[in-house]
């Protein structure tokens, strides 16, 4: 199906291009959404009287993303989950739990927005991308990790996922001198 894009669209086109999608792609996500319009005859001179306002529509909806993007810009949010000695995860952090914390904190972010390529799965730092405009995406670091402590532990820079080796040195000094001194008591 040939459909005129109101708005531009990631690997498919920028606004007013006329496109061939798949036909459920565009009844189940272009049309409902009005992200195009069907490219009819009485749709093409639609577009044309309507260009103007939705460039303009479109110029001011990028101002109002660029300016969110300047305070979401470098943001880090909190995540405590519980997770196993080796940092994995009993559960995971997915696109909803960033949405809720990103608007926890005053930013109006809905979960279509967050780019998340799969679900998050260990402790640690990870980096993503919210999409608030098609032309305006903003990276943010999400912290997961058990506790508070840890959290500013791993803001810090620690890595909190490889296993501490647990050094006791004066146990090991006590049982290497120990047989030892049993072998030269025998020998005496």
């Amino acid at each position: 199906m040939e459909v005129i894009l109101l708005e531009r669209i990631a690997r498919l086109g920028q606004m007013g291009d006329v496109v061939r999608v798949r036909d459920g792609f565009a009844r189940n996500f272009l049309l409902p959404q009005n992200k195009a319009l069907r490219a009819t005859e009485q749709n093409r001179k639609r577009f044309e009287r309507e260009k103007v306002q939705l460039e303009a529509r479109n110029l001011e909806a990028k101002k109002e993303a660029e300016a969110v993007a300047e305070k979401l810009s470098g943001q880090t949010f909190t995540v405590i989950r519980q997770a196993g000695e080796t940092g994995q995860l009993y559960g995971s952090v997915a696109t909803r739990d960033i949405a809720e914390l990103a608007s926890g904190s005053g930013f109006s972010i809905e979960r279509q927005q967050v780019r998340l390529d799969r679900p998050i799965k260990t402790i640690g730092l990870h980096e993503l991308l919210i999409s608030l405009h098609p032309e305006v995406e903003v990276p943010v670091t999400i912290n997961v990790a058990r506790s508070a402590d840890e959290a500013a532990r791993q803001a810090r820079g620690e890595d909190l996922t490889r296993r501490q080796a647990f050094e006791e040195p004066e146990i090991e000094d006590e049982f290497e001198e120990a047989p030892e001194a049993e072998g030269e008591g025998e020998a005496a």
